[in-house]
């Protein structure tokens, strides 16, 4: 992704901003090998909730706090369900019943979903947007 800015100095939005590297490392999740290295360390596993940024912390309710008590993965119930196509709520919902439910199995299948969902490049997108709009506690 470039820097370039509109007339008053901010920034465009991210779709004027990405090069053609750039969407073809996105689409086909080329960007996430670079989290390997957080697994290695055990920073992160493979499977669990998304790591999201540091300033959602403050807006999450009890519920969604939740997903705090497993580690964070590079894929999880939420990608595999919907990825960047699913509202902030869902994401939550399912990164909760993951929590809830997870096992051995769940895991194994989260991870058969995923390579289905990274061949066939399903749900990377919510709209015309690269990325998803900013959680603020009540979307």
């Amino acid at each position: 992704m470039n820097d370039r800015k509109d007339a008053q100095g901010n920034l465009l939005p991210d779709k004027d901003r990405i090069t053609k590297v750039g969407a073809f490392v996105r689409k086909t999740s080329l960007d996430e090998i670079p989290q390997l290295i957080n697994v290695l360390l055990g920073e992160m596993s493979l499977i669990g909730p998304r790591p999201l940024i540091i300033e959602y912390l403050p807006v999450y309710n009890d519920v969604q706090k939740k997903r705090h008590n497993v580690r964070p993965g590079i894929t999880g119930w939420a990608q595999v369900n919907g990825r960047n196509s699913i509202t902030w709520k869902k994401k939550f919902e399912y990164d909760v019943w993951y929590v809830e439910n997870y096992s051995f199995l769940l895991d194994l299948k989260i991870i058969g979903l995923t390579l289905k969902k990274v061949i066939q490049k399903e749900d990377v997108n919510l709209s015309n947007d690269l990325t998803s709009e900013y959680f603020d506690g009540t979307n």
